[in-house]
């Protein structure tokens, strides 16, 4: 039996842009979400900077947050810090990541519909199984490896064997789709897993076991490439 498992934010849900400036106005600041989506590659890159670096949680997730508000001129520019902070703290309550990547919402119900075990794996605040139920994804998961409950974040093995497990299949039985190298593919190797690098942001050789999707119809086409 294959079991699925997917990173949540950037692979099944983005950030939702207009609700962080909307957001942000409530602390009385001004962000444009055209000019945050064109720094958003920016402000990833920092992110990966920051996890090879061995930041975690908090420095990591903020690290993420100052770079996009600096570099997308948030006004006035020099609340970025204090603003990235703010945002930290009500992340739990309202998190910013919730508009649903196209295609992936229909994917995931596909393939509870058809039996096949999903859980969802990724470093967030801990409310990512309610943030499911407010999305209507609740019941198609049956594993939330959340490293905000757990403790630990990708690419630590643990993260992906405590899935595993709770999914009921060994993790060379599972194929865990995310966006982040370092985190999701990387991760996912170290534990003998399959990986489906949601639209990836280079085109790095990919190792075995790995396949690029810039799509909900390609990472159903990889889907059947390993086999489900």
């Amino acid at each position: 039996m294959i079991a699925v498992t997917f990173d949540f934010g950037q692979t099944l849900s983005e950030l939702d842009l207009e609700f962080l400036a909307a957001r942000l106005a409530e602390r009385g600041a001004r962000l444009s979400p055209a000019q945050a989506q064109r720094e958003s590659a920016a402000a990833w890159a920092a992110y990966g900077a920051a996890k090879r670096q061995g930041l975690v949680a908090h420095d990591a997730w903020c690290t993420f947050m100052r770079t996009l508000l600096e570099r997308s001129k948030v006004d006035p520019p020099e609340r970025a810090a204090e603003l990235a902070e703010w945002l930290w703290t009500e992340q739990p309550a309202r998190n910013l990541w919730r508009k649903p990547i196209a295609g992936m919402f229909e994917l995931v119900r596909e393939l509870h519909a058809a039996h096949v075990p999903l859980g969802v794996v990724s470093n967030s605040e801990g409310k990512l199984s309610e943030l499911c139920t407010e999305l209507g994804l609740r019941e198609c998961f049956a594993a939330f490896a959340d490293s905000g409950v757990l403790g630990v974040e990708k690419p630590e093995p643990a993260i992906f064997q405590w899935a595993a497990e709770r999914l009921g299949v060994p993790c060379s039985a599972l194929i865990h789709v995310g966006d982040a190298w370092d985190a999701d593919i990387v991760g996912a190797q170290r534990v003998g897993a399959r990986a489906i690098w949601f639209d990836p942001q280079d085109d790095r050789p990919l190792p075995e076991g790995v396949l690029a999707a810039q799509s909900a119809a390609e990472v159903r086409r990889a889907l059947e490439r390993f086999g489900l």
